[in-house]
């Protein structure tokens, strides 16, 4: 990762009206009776939503330290602070902790981070000169394979009535005939890594537009994703290397880690707390 000017990063809440804390009061048992009560429903409401399969949405911090691992891992490098430093929480999209993390709410998630603008961006279907050129999308969601591509494009049906989405995967699918489809209006793209980049290097597919990536934490039933199936997740580093790296240092590009991130995750190298 290349080093840039960091900007200012994003508030983690304000002591501005912080009171000193008071002495601790030893607890009555009532008091203490009535803190376990709390802590049962708690644990037994964690456990529904564990039985029931609900994943909550990551947060940037988390977010952001296993992206900084996985890059590492996967480059077989270790960031200088300098370098861990030029990437921030901000770079990465926290999703709504109201709604569940699946395929059927991925769209609900799309638009609610876009906010009032969503469907002027997501939605319609006209070009726009000097501001929306042809195969320019603003949301690329990216994958391990074209299967995963079209499930998770289904979760977006409600988005791309109009303004169908483009798909960017090797199966079945022509380069040719990819590159004919973005000559018009693409506001959502989903595909692979290694077909994406082609696109981009031939230049049938732009990036000019992109304000988000949605990295699929899908795991199959082998157990791989798109962050440790080999080739693929060489691929998808080649393809961030060459065209994201800069453009989300620079604050114009964002990341979603869609989906569960693995236990234990801790950043591996050193920060400054200050960030």
């Amino acid at each position: 990762m290349v080093s840039v000017k960091a900007g200012k990063p994003p508030k983690k809440g304000s002591l501005k009206n912080s009171k000193p804390l008071a002495p601790k009061a030893a607890k009555t048992k009532h008091e203490k009776k009535k803190k376990k009560t709390k802590n049962d429903n708690k644990e037994t409401k964690t456990d529904e939503n564990s039985k029931n399969g609900l994943v909550q949405p990551a947060s940037a911090s988390e977010q952001l330290s296993f992206f900084l691992n996985q890059f590492q891992s996967a480059n077989d490098i270790q960031l200088s602070s300098l370098e861990l430093e030029s990437i921030k929480e901000s770079c990465f999209l926290e999703l709504s902790k109201s709604l569940d993390q699946d395929i059927k709410t991925l769209g609900n998630h799309m638009q609610e981070s876009f906010g009032p603008s969503w469907k002027e961006v997501l939605s319609e279907k006209q070009l726009v000169e000097g501001k929306i050129d042809p195969g320019c999308p603003a949301v690329l969601i990216i994958s391990t394979s074209a299967l995963r591509s079209i499930e998770l494009l289904r979760g977006l049906r409600s988005l791309t009535t109009e303004c169908h989405a483009a798909k960017l995967f090797s199966k079945h699918m022509k380069v040719e005939e990819q590159v004919s489809l973005l000559k018009n209006r693409v506001n959502i793209a989903s595909g692979t890594p290694s077909r994406i980049k082609k696109l981009i290097d031939i230049e049938a597919l732009g990036i000019s537009r992109l304000a988000l990536i949605v990295l699929d934490m899908h795991v199959d039933v082998k157990g791989y994703s798109l962050f440790t199936l080999p080739q693929v997740r060489d691929e998808f580093w080649e393809l961030y290397k060459t065209y994201f790296d800069q453009r989300l240092l620079e604050g114009n590009l964002q990341v979603c880690l869609y989906g569960p991130i693995p236990d234990g995750n801790v950043l591996k190298g050193k920060r400054r707390k200050n960030q």
